[in-house]
């Protein structure tokens, strides 16, 4: 087969490579023509040990007493069709051994199942109980299923030697290229798993950030172990009020990455440790590496750079690492906060009344050791421009990131401390969605909401959002204006009132600065309050516009131009290219 090299399939390619770097090296191939372009490409490579078996169940315990022997993963190859049914007794056998064995079912496009081609069959659910994980790998015809495809076949490969291991399926689309022309095989990005008994790799070199998204408070041993870490290291932790760390190490980047027409370098960074969970901060990292910690283990990929995955508790984590080290110096830090002290002193006096000026008059004066619940989207988008008190927690429903349940959320969480003072922050859609709750009996004097009227989901009428582009017409059904009384100035008011809560509304700067000193009252008062603020998507939107444009870079305007003219895929080569 002179002149036969990898095949230009890229699905293949990736497999191959991560094959290679996770020292996968045993191949048992079973003949067929869909699994060809693998089997063809892998037979190229000399670094594989292949062997060949007619008989797909024999192949399967050839692979079972082969990693029994050796201790080392196994692969199996095999076309469509019922070949791969033949891959089950061997399997089973695999699952309750634990046996890392890898079958790899090649397969047509999934699309076909069902319309009586020949050679397909539904592939799509399994048996329980042979293999633990079992990934589906389409195409890969541009830069999204590349990243996604990398992702599941390396938590694949990872899952073969995981928690005692086990057999693992990927059925692996193919094209039936007759290419193989590729003589030098790219490079995947291959993840690693980190177990607290392995090996620790070394700390890259240069600017090291911890990300933490949404997260329950932590405690003061972890606290400790994470300064620690920082201060060995001149690292920073970039979080949002839902983050749950409140050390000297904080910063709260989100006025930064919101500008659009700058790129600060606070920012990029060579190593980004992400702890927590679905973050609704929307901000804009640019790592190099990316090392994820968590006790779940699982791959969670959000920036695309992600290299090693420590299933570990976080204390144990920075504690390692700070083990030892003598205490850096705190340039990273200081760069943050002179960056954040630069943009704050653009911000105008006159913002328009909206969500964003409310918020930038109400963070600095919330009592102290309060509790904060905010919206998701506009809301937590707004608060995260501005800083709190260090005493002040605050939490957001990003998990399933619906509107449904702002309320309920509040007044749980003020059930568990009932001397303790609980603000809400929401918008009218959110607000009426889960109104009943208002009503409940167990409800406490400890509850403040902060109900933002503006007559419809602003969010959707926002300059950036794609809803904008519809104008008013967007109000009818994208933005779902005019429901709930139409900021009817009575009918919160009456309900409010009428379930003994104590009711407070502003209609402009003046009437909330009236009003304000009342809300935030640090004395807890004989009743909940209730404080409705009636604002125009217009002036919410300008006020967003606003503190989006406060700075100006080359970069930022590089960036826009790209969005522009570029796809994704040159955008991200771009990137590369000049390291953004």
């Amino acid at each position: 087969m002179e002149g036969k090299f990898y095949s230009s399939e890229r699905s293949i390619q990736l497999l191959i490579s991560l094959l290679k770097q996770h020292n996968i090296k045993k191949i048992v191939a079973s003949p067929g023509t869909t699994n060809i372009t693998l089997v063809a490409s892998l037979q190229q490579d000399s670094w594989f040990e292949m062997y060949s078996s007619v008989d797909e169940r024999s192949a399967a315990y050839i692979a079972c007493g082969m990693a029994a022997e050796s201790g080392e993963p196994v692969v199996l190859s095999c076309t469509g069709a019922t070949a791969s049914r033949n891959y089950i007794p061997g399997l089973t056998e695999a699952y309750y051994r634990k046996l890392p064995v890898l079958a790899v079912t090649s397969t047509q496009d999934i699309s076909r199942i069902g319309h009586h081609i020949a050679q397909v069959i539904d592939r799509r659910v399994i048996q329980n109980d042979i293999a633990l994980l079992s990934e589906h790998i389409p195409v890969t015809d541009d830069i999204t299923t590349e990243w996604s495809n990398t992702i599941k076949i390396n938590r694949a490969l990872l899952e073969l030697r995981h928690r005692g291991g086990g057999p693992v399926h990927i059925n692996l689309t193919t094209t039936y290229s007759r290419d193989y022309s590729v003589k030098e095989l790219p490079q995947a990005r291959m993840i690693r798993r980190v177990m607290p008994q392995d090996i620790f790799p070394e700390l890259p070199k240069g600017r090291i950030a911890v990300f933490v998204g949404s997260h329950r408070k932590f405690t003061e041993v972890e606290a400790e172990a994470l300064d620690s870490f920082c201060a060995s290291h001149d690292a920073v932790v970039f979080c949002d009020h839902t983050s749950g760390y409140r050390g000297r190490y904080r910063v709260l980047p989100s006025l930064i990455t919101v500008q659009e027409k700058s790129m600060s370098d606070v920012v990029a960074m060579d190593l980004l440790i992400h702890i927590g969970e679905v973050s609704g901060a929307y901000l804009s990292f640019r790592p190099k590496e990316v090392w994820r910690v968590s006790p779940d283990g699982e791959l969670r990929d959000p920036y695309k750079r992600l290299t090693s995955v420590f299933e570990m508790s976080e204390w144990y984590f920075f504690k390692h690492y700070a083990s030892g080290q003598e205490v850096a110096s705190q340039k990273y830090l200081a760069c943050c906060q002179e960056a954040l002290k630069d943009i704050r002193s653009k911000i105008p006096e006159d913002l328009p009344f909206s969500n964003i000026w409310m918020a930038s008059r109400l963070a600095a004066q919330l009592p102290k050791g309060c509790v904060l619940h905010l919206g998701i989207l506009n809301t937590l988008r707004s608060w995260n421009l501005f800083e709190t008190e260090a005493d002040i927690y605050g939490y957001a429903n990003t998990g399933g990131f619906g509107i449904d349940g702002d309320i309920s959320s509040l007044v749980g969480a003020s059930l568990v401390h009932p001397d303790r003072l609980y603000f809400g922050i929401l918008g009218d859609l959110a607000f009426f969605y889960d109104m009943n709750v208002i009503g409940n009996r167990h409800v406490g004097n400890n509850v403040r909401i902060m109900l933002i009227n503006n007559g419809k989901g602003t969010e959707f009428r926002n300059y950036n959002h794609p809803g904008a582009a519809f104008g008013e017409e967007a109000d009818a059904y994208i933005a779902a204006g005019g429901h709930y009384g139409n900021k009817s100035r009575q009918l919160v008011r009456h309900y409010a009132e009428d379930l003994g809560y104590e009711y407070l509304s502003a209609n402009g700067k003046e009437e909330f600065l009236s009003v304000l000193g009342r809300f935030v009252e640090p004395r807890m008062v004989d009743r909940p309050m209730l404080l409705e603020v009636f604002t125009d998507n217009k002036e919410e939107s300008e006020a967003l516009f606003q503190m989006s444009n406060l700075t100006i870079s080359a970069k930022g305007i590089l960036r826009q131009v790209a969005k522009k003219l570029l796809n994704e895929k040159e955008i991200q080569s771009l990137r590369n290219k000049l390291n953004l």
